[in-house]
Formats: structure tokens, sequence, C-alpha cells
């Protein structure tokens, strides 16, 4: 199977360009409404629709307030399948986008997962409610406070959220079943290779403008099975940044 995604540019100054007109808020009671879920169902539909097949994964996305991850003033368009900027050049990825590397994770309930690039904590969320213990880093000092503090308002109970350089990983909590990297990297990092289980499945998109996204499975200590799956477009793994 070979899926083509991209984020149009048109769309996207579209979106920086309406978030200069819209009032800027915080989500100060954290509203999740049935208009809402309303919204996450046409939502789930529309990635049934486009070969998402995990029904664990349309579940957790029909059930995963997106709007309060985002600024209230992106509220109205949260469950388009758009990404959106957060601040700090980062933005959260399309839905389809999320779900479609969840899916490749194969995720079962108490999953070691470590996930590269927090950045909204929703790709984290998902994966907490497939029943993962969550370990994630994100490089982005702006992005990693605003998370930290959001995600134990949503019962988002990851095991780690870490502020540090997600080329390295977590050798301090290795092996893990899974690694996700949730922004485009120029090459995929050997310590992210090293720091995977026998048997573990490391999702991460490989590309300097474009990225292919990557499947490597672990078959033993030193070999690896390959698998891509087309185009996707995502914003750069930072490497010693603040």
């Amino acid at each position: 199977m070979k899926l083509l995604k991209k984020v149009s540019l048109f769309s996207d100054l579209f979106f920086e360009i309406l978030k200069l007109f819209l009032p800027r808020q915080n989500h100060p009671k954290l509203k999740d409404t049935n208009k809402h879920q309303g919204l996450r169902n046409q939502l789930v539909k529309q990635l049934e629709e486009k070969g998402i097949t995990d029904k664990n994964v349309l579940a957790a996305i029909g059930k995963i307030p997106r709007h309060l991850f985002l600024d209230s003033s992106f509220e109205d368009f949260a469950y388009q399948d758009k990404a959106f900027p957060i601040g700090a050049d980062q933005t959260i990825s399309q839905p389809y986008t999320v779900a479609f590397q969840s899916q490749l994770l194969e995720v079962q309930k108490n999953h070691k997962i470590l996930e590269i690039g927090t950045g909204s904590g929703y790709q984290t969320a998902v994966l907490f409610t497939l029943g993962a213990n969550v370990y994630s880093i994100e490089r982005q000092n702006q992005l990693f406070k605003k998370t930290s503090l959001l995600l134990p308002k949503l019962n988002i109970r990851h095991k780690k959220l870490i502020f540090g350089d997600g080329y390295k990983g977590l050798s301090e909590a290795a092996p893990f079943d899974s690694i996700i990297v949730t922004a485009g990297a120029p090459f995929i990092p050997q310590p992210l290779m090293a720091q995977l289980k026998i048997g573990g499945r490391l999702v991460i998109p490989v590309g300097e403008k474009e990225q292919i996204m990557t499947l490597l499975i672990r078959k033993n200590e030193t070999q690896f099975e390959k698998h891509e799956f087309g185009d996707f477009r995502f914003v750069p793994l930072l490497e010693n940044k603040n």
C-alpha cells in the first residue's frame, strides 16, 4: 500500500492569516460538548473512507477532544482533517497522519512507547487512550511547558514527559515496544534503532522537505525489516535547540 498525503501551501497560508484576525484565547473551562462529539464522529467516518481500518485507533480519535489541543481560535476547524499551527513554528498533525502512524504501531495494552516530538500532546493522548505507557520527548521549551500543564487537566497520564533531544532517544527507559517520531528526520537516528525491542516497531517520516513514512521492525540484534508508505510532510525534527 502506498499512500500520498501533502498539506497544501495555500491551506497553510489561509489558516496562518485567519489566526491573525481571530481572538486568541485559552480554554478556561475545557468544554467538550455533544456538538464536538458529533464532529468527531464525522471525522472518524472520513478517516475510515481514507483507509484507516484499526478500530481501536478510530475509537481513540472519536473520543479525544482535539479542539482542546489547539488555540481556541481554531475550535470551529478542529475536526477538519488538517494540520494547524500550535506555536513555536510547530504544528498539530492532521488526524489522518496521527491515525496512520498509530495504526502502523499496532499498539497493544501496556506497550511501552517512546514518542519523539510531543508537540500539542494530541498524539500522546491517542497512544494513552490505546492503552500504551507513553514516554514523550519535546525539544521546544515553550511547547514542553504548555503541554506539561494541559495533559494532566485532560487526565492523560503519560509515564514521563521529557524536555530533550529526540535524536538521542531515552536510553534509561529502553527498550521500547514501539517508537514513533512525529517530525521529519533527515535520517533514522541510530540511538532510536538501538532502543527498540526485538520485534518492536519504529515509525518515522524520513526526508528533508518531504518525507517518506517509514516503518522499521526489529528482527534481531542487528537486522531490521523496512517498509515505506509514501509521501507525507512534517515540520523538521529539532536537534540541539531550546
